[in-house]
């Protein structure tokens, strides 16, 4: 399983993870944006944040809080790797060990 992950930089940083981007977008739209007070916003850029959320304009939301806010966040669609019990089967590992390029000796 892969999943679409972001970082929101800081200290420490905060990672979420979800099945999908658009559902990543939501994700940081609801739990990141939305959790900001809106009083430490110009009224003009509050109103667009909030008009985006209510729209379901989660990428637009995230975007305009970053311009906002000056945080970061950096999003990733794919390549995080989730690891199953199924998928790593511990009877295969010991076979899959031998057969990776550390075994290889190049004769």
């Amino acid at each position: 399983m892969t999943l679409a992950y972001a970082v929101v930089r800081g200290e420490p940083p905060d990672v979420y993870a979800a099945e999908d981007i658009d559902t990543l977008h939501r994700v940081l739209a609801v739990e990141v944006v939305a959790a900001t007070p809106g009083r430490g916003l110009p009224s003009a850029v509050r109103q667009q944040i909030c008009d985006a959320l209510l729209e379901e304009r989660w990428g637009d939301a995230v975007v305009a809080w970053m311009d906002a806010t000056g945080s970061v966040i950096d999003v990733y669609s794919s390549g995080l790797h989730v690891w199953t019990p199924a998928r790593f089967a511990e009877d295969l590992t010991g076979l899959e060990l031998q057969l990776r390029p550390l075994f290889d000796d190049g004769d």
